[in-house]
């Protein structure tokens, strides 16, 4: 066990699904997995396991900001042995091609987090990549489902609510393509562990265009996202 996570070795399995919000991971086990159990509370930030097609799948709740992900992040990578993790969230889309509901893989992610600027004693502006293998079976997944997955540059905030004057339409100018709050700290560790790392998020809001989801459909405008990343955690 470990502070944030009470699960025995074993109960976690070697592929996880990192929602932000806890309620999402439950709805997620009991949407799209066999025979899933709880494994942890700690903190009412629940973690299952069950099975997908026949294959181990976990799926553990993160909570929002880098910070708060990557201390789950580090404990399944680092403690329980986790070699394949895929942030499954929501996201504000700043492209004028993405529409609301539209699925997003984030093939790297910038951010204004200082964390990684820590991480390399203030010298390196490192660059947080997915996974190859992993973002080509979402490709792939994506496409055997007739979904229409957008793969390119995501924003790792570290601010929800800013006050720096159009900055997203300056990070629309470079090609980031939606705006969230864990990728880049997810990858980075994944890296460090030497493990498999993806975001994919579907768009619940367009930044430039001030348009949003009701909150009553997001759950189920996450569908799509979730069947392809469950889809790309078990190929083969």
């Amino acid at each position: 066990m470990t502070a944030h996570i009470s699960a025995e070795p074993g109960d976690i399995a070697e592929s996880v699904l990192l929602p932000g919000d806890p309620l999402r991971a439950k709805w997620i086990a009991e949407t799209f997995l066999d025979d899933a159990s709880c494994y942890t509370e700690v903190r009412n930030m629940f973690g299952f396991t069950g099975t997908y097609k026949g294959r181990r799948v976990s799926v553990q709740g993160t909570g929002m900001g880098q910070p708060s992900a990557s201390i789950y992040t580090h404990e399944l990578l680092d403690v329980y042995g986790v070699r394949t993790v895929v942030r499954v969230g929501s996201a504000g889309a700043i492209h004028d091609d993405i529409e609301l509901r539209d699925v997003v893989a984030g093939i790297g992610a910038s951010t204004n987090s200082s964390m990684n600027r820590i991480r390399f004693n203030g010298v390196v502006d490192y660059a947080p990549v997915a996974d190859f293998g992993l973002l080509r079976a979402s490709v792939d997944a994506a496409a055997a489902r007739g979904v229409n997955l957008h793969v390119g540059q995501l924003y790792s905030s570290d601010t929800f609510y800013t006050d720096a004057p159009d900055v997203e339409s300056k990070l629309a100018d470079y090609g980031i393509l939606a705006i969230e709050m864990e990728a880049a700290a997810i990858y980075t560790l994944a890296a460090k562990f030497k493990a498999r790392a993806l975001a994919l998020c579907t768009i619940s809001d367009h930044i430039l265009k001030g348009t949003e989801l009701p909150a009553a459909d997001r759950q189920e405008s996450f569908s799509e996202m979730v069947e392809i990343a469950l889809d790309a955690v078990t190929a083969e």
